[in-house]
């Protein structure tokens, strides 16, 4: 019997995995309004009552879809501490957020427009669990000032910074590859990228 649970949790967590990589797709082409539950079957080629046994509907998809991008983005910088090295905690959340806009550009690309369009699918979450992440880090950040880690600056000023500056090269690929006369960025261009930003950040936090 456990052998039998194992394989349909594995079937399941195969099934939401292929949703939700053609849900990326279809929302990224068509923004969430015109986003088609049908179409997203036939990207990811199974039948779309497959889709509605997962997800109650379209709305109940694209939210678990943004859900799954904070949590994967949150995660490199929800253990830090006041005890935490700065150098090092910044250093590794930078070079983070840059690779995330290499290995998944989509998902940068759909947080970006949900926010732009007033976040109607996420205003709970910035109320409450959004706020709360946010002032823990800040918290974090004015901890590491305190102890002379790092010159005084707005610690949400900052991670407004890291944030935009990496996510920049996804939600502004086109621009960036035609500034640099690109027609694709390659794995020493984001590294490029990573090294810059961080001497750069690091250099206005007053960290050799």
């Amino acid at each position: 019997m456990s052998s039998a649970k194992s394989q349909d949790g594995n079937i399941r967590q195969k099934n939401k995995a292929l949703i939700i990589a053609a849900a990326k797709k279809e929302f990224v082409t068509y923004g969430f309004k015109g986003a088609s539950i049908k179409r997203i079957a036939e990207r990811a080629n199974i039948p779309r009552t497959n889709i509605h046994y997962y997800y109650k509907n379209k709305i109940d998809l694209y939210q678990q879809l943004l859900n799954d991008i904070l949590e994967t983005w949150n995660q490199r910088f929800d253990t830090l501490t006041a005890e935490d090295n700065a150098k090092e905690a910044l250093t590794a959340y930078i070079r983070a957020k840059v690779m995330y806009s290499k290995t998944d550009p989509d998902a940068s690309r759909i947080f970006a427009s949900e926010i732009i369009h007033g976040a109607p699918h996420l205003k709970p979450y910035l109320a409450k669990e959004f706020k709360d992440w946010v002032q823990g880090k800040t918290a974090v950040i004015q901890s590491w000032i305190d102890q002379g880690q790092i010159n005084p600056v707005n610690p949400y000023h900052l991670l407004f910074l890291i944030w935009g500056a990496s996510q920049h090269y996804a939600d502004f690929n086109v621009q960036v590859l035609s500034a640099m006369d690109k027609t694709e960025m390659s794995n020493d261009d984001y590294e490029d990228v990573a090294t810059s930003l961080t001497s750069i950040i690091l250099s206005g936090c007053g960290i050799k």
